[in-house]
């Protein structure tokens, strides 16, 4: 049987193509499983994964749950709001107290950059990274990924833009990783003050004008405001965000050909895309939410069939 490389999946930059090929591989199979009138398979009944949230997230949580009840794992979870962390624990003590109650793998979502990757050297047990602050969310650029090969027929040769707050997300620098090993083109397109500084030497261009971005694209991906990282205003009103970042329906007809627009998610309606773009036939959104179940299934999977 083939496996993937690596123990633990802490960002894209760990792992390398022929494990993305793989993980795709198995997520066919598993989509065909949850399509099915009954939705599970017994391959994972004898692991117990937990999954631990520091941050706060539904879909991600959601997704990560669904996809180990599909496999018939035991799971447990907890948010960290409740947790021990909140009376001055470690990252370190709190994980190995669970680990004691014969836990297999770990899906952790940390505000820190590096958290689950400093885990993966501390504790016994398989990590997921489920987002590490503002630094990689590898099963969502897994995902996206999918959903375009699924919509397109590959990724390798297509144009895919990334539009908006690209400096606090994890989405955008995990998205650069796999598409560009994959094959494709990638630009970044936003306000300036939302732009990492240095982000050419990943070999991206920046295309500070979105009218452009859109007519170079096959695909555009639209990432939310993060307001919740924000310290300082970044742009002047939501309003101007919208009218200059923002996509509607007007913008997308009035384009040469039909590109496909993503978003990974909670869509800010009326901010980076209009209600009629997000429910539109050339929006993937609820394909990349279903598809988000069958990655992480194969992900799941894959790292529990190395667990000795």
């Amino acid at each position: 049987m083939k496996e993937l490389s690596v123990n633990h999946l802490l960002g894209i930059k760990y792992i390398n193509k022929n494990d993305i090929d793989l993980i795709f591989e198995t997520a066919d199979h598993f989509k065909e499983v949850i399509n099915r009138p009954i939705k599970k398979v017994p391959s994972l009944r004898d692991i117990t994964i937990a999954n631990i949230f520091f941050e706060n997230s539904t879909r991600t949580k959601l997704s990560f749950e669904l996809a180990q009840k599909r496999l018939s794992a035991d799971f447990i979870s907890f948010s960290a709001a409740q947790s021990s962390v909140k009376k001055g624990e470690t990252l370190i003590d709190t994980v190995n107290n669970i680990l004691s109650m014969k836990v297999d793998m770990v899906v952790m979502r940390h505000a820190n950059p590096g958290a689950a990757y400093f885990l993966s050297k501390n504790v016994k047990a398989s990590i997921v990274n489920a987002g590490d602050g503002a630094h990689e969310h590898p099963t969502q650029a897994l995902l996206d990924s999918y959903s375009i090969r699924e919509k397109l027929g590959e990724v390798a040769g297509k144009k895919v833009v990334i539009v908006g707050d690209v400096l606090h997300s994890r989405v955008a620098l995990s998205n650069i990783y796999a598409l560009q090993m994959q094959g494709a083109e990638v630009k970044v397109c936003g306000p300036k003050t939302l732009i990492p500084r240095h982000i050419e030497s990943l070999g991206v261009s920046v295309e500070p004008n979105l009218r452009k971005a859109l007519e170079w694209c096959d695909v555009a991906n639209m990432l939310r405001v993060q307001n919740e990282r924000m310290d300082v205003n970044y742009f002047p009103s939501t309003r101007e965000y919208a009218q200059q970042y923002g996509v509607d329906k007007k913008l997308l007809d009035s384009l040469n050909k039909e590109i496909v627009i993503m978003h990974p998610g909670p869509i800010n309606r009326g901010v980076e895309i209009t209600s009629e773009v997000a429910d539109s036939n050339q929006s993937v959104i609820l394909n990349q939410v279903e598809n988000g179940v069958a990655i992480r299934m194969a992900v799941i999977y894959l790292l529990a069939s190395k667990i000795q």
